[in-house]
């Protein structure tokens, strides 16, 4: 089984950098500018990949 890593390492690295980008929004962000609780956006982004990221920028996050 032959993996094309040209086309994996996109993704691994638009996923880490998503993820990165995230956990530095929600630790910098006041308790009261979040939809649930800090704990609760750390695991969907972990385990949500891509996906739990996105989420967390659309969704997680109130508007100022």
């Amino acid at each position: 089984m032959n993996i094309n890593w040209g086309l994996i390492w996109p993704i691994i690295a638009l996923q880490a950098i998503l993820a990165v980008t995230g956990f530095i929004s929600l630790y910098k962000a006041e308790p009261a500018s979040i939809r649930g609780s800090k704990w609760m956006w750390v695991f969907i982004i972990l385990l949500g990949n891509i996906l739990g990221s996105v989420a967390y920028f659309v969704a997680g996050r109130r508007e100022a």
